[in-house]
C-alpha cells in the first residue's frame, strides 16, 4: 500500500520539476506547462491528504477533493486565456522567448 509520505514525495518532485522549469526555461509555452505541473503537484497533495485523513465516522473527508475540482476548473480557464495571450504575442513578435518580449506594447 502506498503511504501518505510517498504521495508527498512524488508531489514534491513534481513541484520541484515545475519550479525549475519556470526558473530555467526561456520559452513561454514551456514556462506555462511548468506552471500547470506545479498546480497538479498541489492537487496531488490535496487528494493524498483527503484520502488519508479519516473523519469521525471512519470515512475519508472529501472536502479537499472538491477543492481540487475547482482548481482544475480554474486551471482550464487559465489555459484558455493563457494560450490566447501566447498566440497573440507570437503573432505580434514572431517569437515565444521571454528575452525578446521586453515591453507590453504591440
Amino acid at each position: 500500500m502506498v503511504t501518505l509520505g510517498q504521495y508527498l514525495i512524488v508531489s514534491g518532485l513534481l513541484f520541484t520539476i515545475g519550479f525549475a522549469g519556470v526558473l530555467l526555461r526561456r520559452n513561454i509555452i514551456i514556462i506555462f506547462m511548468s506552471l500547470e505541473l506545479m498546480l497538479n503537484a498541489a492537487n496531488l497533495s490535496l487528494v493524498a491528504f483527503s484520502r488519508f485523513r479519516l473523519g469521525v465516522d471512519g470515512m475519508p473527508n472529501y472536502n479537499a477533493q472538491v477543492f481540487v475540482f475547482f482548481i482544475i476548473t480554474v486551471a482550464a480557464a487559465e489555459v484558455a486565456v493563457g494560450l490566447a495571450i501566447i498566440v497573440a504575442l507570437y503573432r505580434a513578435r514572431q517569437t515565444t522567448h521571454v528575452e525578446d518580449i521586453n515591453s507590453l506594447k504591440f
